[in-house]
């Protein structure tokens, strides 16, 4: 099993300026640098393919998603921009060799309301329209959409593993599958081990291993040893990444409800994250 951690976890919104993370992501021991692309014109893709190889450290894409960023939204241009986005991130994930596109791609985070069952099947059939699109966009690039359940606090639309194994269903594309945040099942899931199970090997393109409180793994309430026997029995091949927020940006802060530091810095909290990792997957 490999492992990753976000640029998340040290600056937003990450970009060329930020290039000196490469070697210390590289140098504390991870395999992947996970990428979250806030503003693509802020990095220089070219130059960063080049640095994470010469380190040997992988990429991977995940995307942050704002109102105008909304495939589900009631504004006809927010979806428009939302699935634009999407298919930008799906073209920059296949220039990085990521084999994944990851995040809450069906709607807006922090958009929580008490809506009519009209208003929720309308959105939810713009949402699958473009998931639909993009899923087509990515099986020409080869690249996995990995839907990513929220907590109720961050999202209305979907929360759990069931709903998000019924929007993939429904929209019934090879490549859109389901990535796992274990910090939002925590919240949502009766039993994180059994919703692993549920998802399946063929279902479960990426896992984002985070603490119950998105602080250092290992510090927390959540039953490692129970994730890391479901991840083996389902046969999971892919990525573990640490995925938390050292210096959000007001927006961010907003959105994931990040009100205090998470760990004394950014630094320790990515290498004890790693060795607790280690420890955990690896014996």
């Amino acid at each position: 099993m490999q492992f990753g951690v976000s640029t998340f976890v040290w600056v937003s919104p990450f970009g060329t300026d930020n290039f000196n993370l490469l070697s210390k992501v590289k140098e504390i021991g991870y395999d992947i640098l996970e990428v979250a692309v806030e503003d693509k014109n802020l990095i220089n893709w070219p130059e960063l393919k080049q640095r994470a190889s010469d380190l040997d450290l992988k990429i991977t894409i995940s995307g942050a998603f704002g109102p105008d960023r909304d495939i589900s939204s009631e504004v006809a241009t927010n979806r428009e921009n939302g699935l634009k986005y999407i298919t930008d991130c799906i073209e920059i994930a296949a220039e990085m060799e990521s084999p994944v596109f990851t995040g809450p791609l069906y709607s807006a985070v922090g958009k929580t309301r008490l809506i009519s069952e009209d208003q929720k099947k309308q959105e939810r059939s713009w949402c699958i329209q473009n998931l639909l699109k993009a899923g087509q966009v990515a099986a020409d690039y080869g690249v996995l959409l990995g839907v990513e359940p929220l907590n109720r606090f961050e999202t209305d639309m979907i929360n759990t593993v069931d709903q998000a194994l019924l929007l993939v269903r429904e929209v019934n594309h090879s490549q859109v599958k389901i990535s796992l945040d274990t910090f939002h099942a925590n919240i949502e899931e009766k039993n994180i081990s059994n919703a692993i199970r549920q998802i399946g090997k063929d279902l479960l393109c990426h896992v984002q291993g985070n603490e119950s409180d998105r602080g250092t793994p290992g510090t927390g309430h959540l039953d490692w040893a129970g994730i890391k026997t479901a991840l083996a029995e389902i046969n999971y091949t892919g990525a573990v990444v640490l995925e938390t927020f050292g210096a959000p940006s007001k927006e961010l802060a907003k959105a994931a409800c990040i009100w205090r530091p998470l760990a004394n810095s950014a630094d320790e909290l990515a290498q004890e994250g790693l060795d607790f990792y280690q420890q955990i997957f690896k014996n």
